[in-house]
């Protein structure tokens, strides 16, 4: 097996060991120090609790310290890796710009095994966020912040990731679709027809929270089967009412969903009860003010909730 069809592998296969060792042979042949790494965790997996496993533990900690440096500057410039698995790194986090999706790309080809990804918004007043509501265009669309250009979100290739966090950057409706096209505009360049289906996408976990996406960026997502397979999806604070409840309905495998600080009311309660995934859910954030007096009854009474989310629902 090529060295590349190893870290496909191991990118759809983070936990399997014996790819790790087979790949830990071949990084040896190349003088690699991350083959001890992989050898060392294969021991300290073997060790049980105790000081042969504490020494161990030193040893790996020692060799991660003697060359975390040199790993770190393989990235470019701008991109860190909050987090590494035998020393490569399996998270990559950036600052937001017009050049990230093309800085995203680099650090790919320098790091194979990233499946994280984080984009930061540029720095900003926190107090900003609180004042973004009223930020709409004559259609009462949630605008974009002046940092984001939705062009540039249409050139993000999100389809290595199985996680995706965008918190805090304010893409707005706009900013939403644009990353709802991308995938057709990545089909169309790798030579597939244009605005062809796009495959599923690996993301289990996509964070939006304070995005301002709205219901009408919500539903060219979800109108997108690359992203409908999330499980996780953290949509606090996105301007959402009813309408985008309802566009919800096409992520089906969705396990834990955030819908705080977004007026849906009773008519988003009962859409959210209707739900394809309500048989699955096993956390749903919410809180009464966000679905009314009505909606907080409907949903703490409600058959269709798990017992666990209706216990919940009575103690509102």
């Amino acid at each position: 097996m090529t060295l590349g069809a190893l870290e496909r592998t191991l990118r759809e296969r983070p936990d399997d060991l014996a790819s790790w060792l087979v790949y830990g042979d071949r990084l040896r042949e190349r003088g690699d120090p991350r083959a001890e790494l992989i050898r060392l965790a294969e021991r300290r997996a073997r060790v049980g609790p105790g000081e042969g496993r504490r020494a161990v533990e030193r040893e790996i900690d020692a060799l991660v310290a003697e060359h975390r440096e040199k790993w770190d500057a393989e990235l470019p410039e701008g991109v860190s890796a909050p987090e590494r698995r035998h020393g490569f790194a399996t998270a990559i986090a950036v600052e937001w710009d017009d050049g990230t999706p093309m800085l995203i790309e680099q650090a790919l080809r320098a790091e194979p095994l990233v499946t994280a990804l984080r984009i930061a918004p540029p720095e900003q007043d926190p107090y900003e966020y609180d004042h973004w509501d009223d930020d709409t265009d004559d259609d009462g669309e949630p605008l974009p912040s002046a940092d984001v250009e939705a062009g540039a979100l249409a050139t993000l290739d999100l389809a290595p990731f199985t996680s995706v966090d965008l918190s805090y950057l304010r893409v707005g409706a706009l900013g939403a679709k644009a990353l709802a096209v991308s995938s057709y505009f990545r089909s169309e360049a790798a030579g597939g027809q244009a605005l062809a289906t796009p495959a599923a996408g690996r993301i289990g976990s996509l964070d939006l929270r304070y995005c301002h996406i709205g219901d009408s960026g919500l539903a060219a997502l979800a109108a997108n089967p690359f992203f409908t397979g999330v499980r996780r999806l953290h949509l606090q604070r996105n301007a959402l009412t009813a309408r985008g409840v309802r566009a919800l309905h096409a992520f089906a495998d969705l396990t834990e969903l955030d819908l705080r600080y977004n007026e849906i009311g009773e008519e988003g309660a009962e859409a959210l009860l209707a739900a394809p995934f309500l048989g699955s859910l096993t956390r749903l954030l919410l809180y009464a003010a966000d679905v009314g007096d009505a909606g907080a009854r409907r949903l703490a009474s409600a058959p269709e909730l798990p017992p666990v989310l209706r216990s919940y629902w009575r103690s509102v």
